[in-house]
């Protein structure tokens, strides 16, 4: 059984950087754990994760990471937009779908890396891709069947569309429609939270827009933009839509902070399963750790950690 990611979200969310930073830290995973202030540290174990990055984006051609795999040597959006006179959105259809009817190529690039590597796969920033067309779904769905992976979709989002209401409640819809379409386990993440401050002071504090709460309170501020208040409507039944459903809700990131990403790496691990790998226990005692709270304590099992322990300073 094999572990991993599905990192997709808008351009310039941070995809690839997360990538880049998620691989770095689950290889350190293991050492000290610098959370703790106390002699003894607790340390989150994961077997000393081998990481692959898998490169699906072949706009991407600056890469900051070593890939495994990487999708232009199948296929490269610059010869595909020559070739067939398209754009950069048309030729990163054209190139799902190539991939989707090569997908043994992509098996077997994976398939020396599923005995011993949890993967990270970098697709596409082009958001139809994910709620609308149905090719790069196929590619996961024939992942996870064909070779018993099991995925998260980690669903990057600037958090600089918290300072909008407009596109805050578009984030909140993209993210909606990308669940219900991928059908896979699902964690949306309001990125490059460090910077949310340069953008402005925010109109609600931050639990507001991480929990989705009572959306009617942003029909104030959305009728002030005459932009907005044109679509008033519109925007309420959108609302409505969100509301009903339920489903949306967000946790942030700052990349180049360990404890973020740490607490990130938990709500992955118990999503798609990992923090249940190795554990051997009744279906109630299984329940009982499915149904903790998110935040589930590590050190309580003891094929999850070690111990490190400091003399006094």
């Amino acid at each position: 059984m094999v572990f991993g990611q599905i990192v997709i979200g808008p351009p310039g969310s941070g995809k690839t950087t997360y990538c880049d930073g998620m691989s770095q830290f689950l290889r350190l995973i293991g050492r000290d754990h610098p959370l703790l202030p106390i002699h003894v540290v607790v340390v989150i174990y994961s077997g000393f994760r081998k990481v692959a990055v898998i490169n699906l984006d072949p706009a991407n051609d600056e890469l900051p990471y070593e890939c495994a795999v990487n999708i232009e040597d199948l296929i490269k959006l610059s010869d595909v937009m020559s070739e067939h006179s398209l754009g950069p959105n048309g030729g990163l259809v054209y190139c799902m779908d190539f991939l989707e009817k090569n997908i043994d190529w992509l098996q077997s690039k994976l398939q020396p890396l599923i005995k011993d590597h949890y993967l990270l796969f970098d697709f596409p920033g082009q958001v139809e891709l994910f709620f609308l067309h149905s090719n790069a779904k196929s590619v996961i769905s024939k992942l996870t069947k064909k070779m018993d992976l099991r995925l998260t979709a980690v669903h990057l989002v600037d958090s600089h569309l918290c300072s909008d209401p407009g596109k805050y409640v578009s984030a909140l819809l993209l993210s909606l429609t990308t669940m219900l379409h991928l059908e896979l386990p699902h964690i949306n993440v309001f990125s490059k939270i460090d910077l949310i401050e340069s953008y402005g002071k925010l109109a609600f504090n931050l639990e507001y827009y991480t929990d989705v709460q009572d959306l009617s309170y942003l029909q104030y501020h959305l009728d002030q933009d005459p932009r907005s208040a044109k679509y008033r409507k519109l925007t309420k039944e959108l609302c409505d839509v969100i509301e009903d459903f339920s489903l949306v809700n967000f946790t942030t990131l700052d990349i180049q902070d360990k404890e973020s990403v740490g607490n990130l790496v938990k709500l992955i691990d118990k999503s798609n399963g990992y923090i249940f790998a190795g554990i051997e226990g009744s279906v109630v005692e299984l329940s009982k750790i499915a149904a903790a709270p998110l935040d589930w304590d590590y050190y309580r099992y003891p094929f999850y950690i070690q111990f490190v322990f400091f003399s006094s300073l």
